[in-house]
């Protein structure tokens, strides 16, 4: 993949006081996107927004672009 997460996003919610339980009970992150979270899967552009609320962030404190070796070497030079 591509794309990751720079860093524990569980971890970072629970920084801000947003514990696993209390993200649950509030229902503000089901168990699937809170999976995706542990898992480094994908996630829909809302829920991105949604964490950069919370943690106060922008979009590239959260994720990073990681180019596959395979299309390094085949991609040309200009953008």
């Amino acid at each position: 993949m591509s794309i990751r997460y720079k860093g524990d996003i569980l971890g970072a919610l629970k920084e801000k006081g947003y514990s696993t339980a209390r993200l649950r009970k509030e229902k503000v992150f089901g168990e699937r996107t809170m999976q995706e979270f542990r898992t480094n899967g994908v996630i829909p552009y809302k829920t991105l927004n949604k964490l950069c609320e919370m943690l106060d962030c922008q979009v590239g404190d959260i994720i990073e672009y990681i180019p596959d070796a395979a299309q390094d070497s085949a991609a040309p030079n200009n953008v």
